[in-house]
Protein backbone atom coordinates (compact mmCIF):
# COMPACT_ATOMS: atom_id res chain seq x y z
CA UNK A 1 0.00 0.00 0.00
CA UNK A 2 2.63 2.05 0.79
CA UNK A 3 3.96 1.76 -2.95
CA UNK A 4 0.70 2.93 -3.96
CA UNK A 5 0.87 5.99 -2.35
CA UNK A 6 4.01 7.17 -2.96
CA UNK A 7 3.33 6.16 -6.81
CA UNK A 8 0.44 8.49 -6.16
CA UNK A 9 2.23 11.37 -4.92
CA UNK A 10 4.36 11.30 -8.70
CA UNK A 11 2.97 12.44 -11.94
CA UNK A 12 4.90 9.47 -13.30
CA UNK A 13 1.74 7.43 -13.65
CA UNK A 14 -0.43 10.48 -14.99
CA UNK A 15 1.93 10.50 -17.64
CA UNK A 16 2.34 7.33 -18.84
CA UNK A 17 -1.33 6.71 -19.13
CA UNK A 18 -1.68 10.23 -20.92
CA UNK A 19 0.77 8.37 -23.31
CA UNK A 20 -1.61 5.35 -23.46
CA UNK A 21 -4.68 7.44 -23.95
CA UNK A 22 -2.94 9.16 -26.78
CA UNK A 23 -1.71 5.87 -28.31
CA UNK A 24 -5.47 4.80 -27.80
CA UNK A 25 -6.56 7.86 -29.84
CA UNK A 26 -4.33 7.20 -32.77
CA UNK A 27 -5.37 3.38 -32.89
CA UNK A 28 -9.02 4.63 -33.53
CA UNK A 29 -7.65 7.41 -35.96
CA UNK A 30 -6.02 4.40 -38.00
CA UNK A 31 -8.89 2.35 -37.60
CA UNK A 32 -11.56 5.25 -39.24
CA UNK A 33 -8.96 5.82 -42.25
CA UNK A 34 -9.23 1.50 -42.83
CA UNK A 35 -13.04 2.19 -41.98
CA UNK A 36 -13.35 5.34 -45.02
CA UNK A 37 -10.87 3.19 -47.36
CA UNK A 38 -13.35 -0.06 -47.50
CA UNK A 39 -15.98 2.24 -48.18
CA UNK A 40 -14.36 4.84 -50.72
CA UNK A 41 -13.20 1.19 -52.36
CA UNK A 42 -16.04 -0.85 -51.54
CA UNK A 43 -14.56 -3.43 -49.84
CA UNK A 44 -16.08 -5.38 -46.89
CA UNK A 45 -13.19 -7.57 -45.71
CA UNK A 46 -9.69 -7.18 -46.95
CA UNK A 47 -7.79 -4.73 -49.18
CA UNK A 48 -9.67 -5.98 -52.44
CA UNK A 49 -6.05 -5.79 -53.93
CA UNK A 50 -6.55 -1.76 -53.59
CA UNK A 51 -2.84 -0.23 -52.84
CA UNK A 52 -4.16 2.75 -50.94
CA UNK A 53 -6.55 0.41 -48.68
CA UNK A 54 -3.82 -2.39 -48.19
CA UNK A 55 -1.48 0.25 -46.82
CA UNK A 56 -4.27 1.73 -44.37
CA UNK A 57 -4.63 -1.59 -43.03
CA UNK A 58 -0.94 -2.55 -42.41
CA UNK A 59 -0.44 1.16 -40.84
CA UNK A 60 -3.32 0.02 -38.35
CA UNK A 61 -2.07 -3.16 -38.38
CA UNK A 62 1.54 -2.48 -37.52
CA UNK A 63 0.47 0.22 -35.04
CA UNK A 64 -1.47 -2.72 -33.17
CA UNK A 65 1.15 -4.69 -32.86
CA UNK A 66 3.66 -2.19 -30.83
CA UNK A 67 1.64 0.04 -29.56
CA UNK A 68 0.18 -1.93 -26.49
CA UNK A 69 4.22 -2.87 -25.80
CA UNK A 70 4.90 0.80 -25.05
CA UNK A 71 1.70 1.23 -22.94
CA UNK A 72 2.45 -1.91 -20.57
CA UNK A 73 5.50 -0.92 -20.34
CA UNK A 74 5.03 2.42 -19.58
CA UNK A 75 2.02 1.61 -16.90
CA UNK A 76 4.64 -1.19 -15.28
CA UNK A 77 7.62 1.76 -15.41
CA UNK A 78 5.62 4.35 -13.36
CA UNK A 79 4.34 1.52 -11.18
CA UNK A 80 7.89 0.36 -10.34
CA UNK A 81 8.47 3.59 -9.60
CA UNK A 82 10.50 5.36 -12.35
CA UNK A 83 11.32 9.26 -12.85
CA UNK A 84 9.04 11.23 -14.80
CA UNK A 85 11.85 11.56 -17.08
CA UNK A 86 12.57 8.12 -17.77
CA UNK A 87 8.41 7.56 -18.56
CA UNK A 88 8.81 10.52 -21.26
CA UNK A 89 12.02 9.34 -22.95
CA UNK A 90 10.20 5.98 -23.54
CA UNK A 91 6.72 7.58 -24.21
CA UNK A 92 7.89 10.55 -26.44
CA UNK A 93 10.26 8.17 -27.83
CA UNK A 94 7.70 5.61 -29.11
CA UNK A 95 4.75 7.68 -29.52
CA UNK A 96 6.83 9.74 -32.21
CA UNK A 97 7.88 5.96 -33.98
CA UNK A 98 4.69 5.24 -34.10
CA UNK A 99 3.61 8.63 -35.97
CA UNK A 100 6.53 8.34 -38.25
CA UNK A 101 5.90 4.69 -39.24
CA UNK A 102 2.26 5.31 -39.78
CA UNK A 103 3.01 8.43 -41.50
CA UNK A 104 5.38 7.11 -43.74
CA UNK A 105 3.42 3.69 -44.72
CA UNK A 106 0.12 5.65 -45.27
CA UNK A 107 2.30 7.58 -47.77
CA UNK A 108 4.33 4.87 -49.49
CA UNK A 109 4.23 0.79 -49.62
CA UNK A 110 8.06 1.25 -50.38
CA UNK A 111 10.97 2.24 -47.58
CA UNK A 112 10.47 6.02 -46.85
CA UNK A 113 12.58 7.72 -44.00
CA UNK A 114 9.50 7.94 -41.79
CA UNK A 115 9.07 4.23 -41.73
CA UNK A 116 12.27 3.86 -41.11
CA UNK A 117 12.90 6.55 -38.30
CA UNK A 118 9.71 4.92 -36.58
CA UNK A 119 10.97 1.55 -36.31
CA UNK A 120 14.28 2.55 -35.03
CA UNK A 121 12.76 4.98 -32.47
CA UNK A 122 10.22 2.71 -31.59
CA UNK A 123 12.58 0.01 -31.20
CA UNK A 124 14.62 2.03 -29.03
CA UNK A 125 11.47 2.92 -26.70
CA UNK A 126 10.78 -0.34 -26.25
CA UNK A 127 14.47 -1.65 -25.34
CA UNK A 128 14.91 1.20 -22.96
CA UNK A 129 11.31 0.71 -21.61
CA UNK A 130 11.98 -3.25 -21.26
CA UNK A 131 15.65 -2.83 -19.57
CA UNK A 132 14.44 -0.21 -17.70
CA UNK A 133 11.44 -2.60 -16.39
CA UNK A 134 13.53 -5.16 -15.52
CA UNK A 135 15.81 -3.10 -13.70
CA UNK A 136 13.16 -1.84 -11.66
CA UNK A 137 11.24 -5.24 -11.18
CA UNK A 138 14.52 -6.78 -9.57
CA UNK A 139 16.22 -3.83 -8.02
Amino acid sequence: MEKVVQIAATNALSFALSYVAVLALMSVILAVRVILGRYAAKVALGDGENRMLARRIRAHGNFSEYAPFLGLLLIGLALLGAGEGLVHAVGLTGLTGRVLHAVGLSRTSGPSWPRQAGMVLTFTALTIGAVSLLVLAWK
